[in-house]
């Protein structure tokens, strides 16, 4: 019963999550100063303009608008865009799995690379290593990804023609790793090092205070092997605070994202948002808003089943509840 009520409160707040995102990026489209219309026939004399912004429902009230379009969305018509008639769905269906790809990529590459060196500072603490690998991750968070990304593809792509410089990857998800990893594997890079350098400062300070605690010391006292004691004992305690972050962090792979793709040419969500918002295409942008809403919503639902895996406290809690 318990289960039940927590996975209708879930779904609860991704629905709120969505219509308030949605309906703020719907208020400020409003604002956005010129007219859709003359974006798809600006030459077009006063009657067909008067034809196409009653097609549009730009005649409607806002809320009306507003009301149509979630409406849809809802039932999974996304929209068309204005200029082209093509369906919002097929773009989405083309685009949505290379953005995905990418973020999970970075992901991966970020915790796989942060949570060992998260654990080895910690232990290591105040130790030449330590300070050596500090350094780095401070250079790394003060490198903006932008930078990071134009000097991969400058010095690794075009001067040692390493890796091709701009990607063309599409198709369904998952994409083939071993077709595409030499295309997204510099996006991947500038995206997660960044990500990076926020995961392992964050596991190094929870883990400094967990190696104090006394079940550590009693660990120690039984002879278990350090890397043991490190890894099967301190590291899962410790690991709540980068869980956290790295589920809040999605909106910001999201928004690297965006000019990552747009640097290395990946035919992604970011760039068809880009596209959408120069063009004014106000059921493109919604739409795509609302997806990555629920990306982002769907993500912390998950981190939010790993917290009962990692502590048995907050399972036993909810059990009570």
């Amino acid at each position: 019963m318990n289960a039940i009520r927590s996975a209708f409160i879930k779904l609860l707040r991704l629905i709120v999550v969505v219509i308030v995102v949605t309906f703020l990026t719907f208020w400020l489209t409003k604002l956005a100063p010129g007219d859709p219309v003359s974006k798809v026939k600006p030459f077009a004399p006063p009657a067909e303009r008067a034809r196409i912004t009653e097609d549009l429902g730009l005649n409607d009230s806002f809320f009306s608008q507003y009301t149509t379009w979630l409406g849809n969305f809802t039932t999974g018509d996304f929209g068309t865009l204005y200029d082209s008639g093509t369906p919002v769905r097929d773009v989405v269906n083309e685009r949505l799995p290379v953005s995905l790809e990418l973020m999970i990529y970075a992901q991966l590459l970020s915790l796989i690379v942060a949570i060992p060196l998260g654990v080895y500072t910690a232990y290591k603490a105040g130790s030449r290593f330590d300070g050596i690998t500090n350094t780095v991750m401070f250079a790394l968070l003060a490198l903006p990804t932008f930078v990071l990304a134009l000097l991969l593809q400058i010095y690794v792509g075009a001067k040692w023609d390493l890796l091709p410089t701009q990607s063309t990857v599409t198709g369904s998800f998952p994409l083939n790793p071993v077709d595409n990893w030499q295309l997204m594997l510099m996006p991947t890079v500038a995206l997660a090092a960044g990500q990076i350098a926020v995961y392992m400062r964050l596991l190094r300070s929870d883990m400094i205070q967990t190696l104090q605690e006394d079940f550590i010391t009693t660990a120690k006292a039984k002879g278990i092997k350090p890397n043991r004691v490190l890894f099967s004992h301190a590291l899962r305690p410790s690991s709540l605070t980068l869980l956290t972050v790295a589920g809040l962090n999605v909106g910001a792979l999201i928004g690297g994202a965006i000019v990552i793709e747009a640097i290395f040419g990946l035919p992604g969500m970011g760039d068809a948002l880009y596209r959408a918002i120069l063009a004014q295409q106000y059921p493109a942008e919604l739409s795509f808003v609302a997806i990555i809403a629920i990306i982002y919503v769907i993500f912390n639902f998950l981190v939010d089943i790993l917290y009962s895996v990692l502590d048995p406290r907050i399972r036993h809690a909810r059990a009570l509840a």
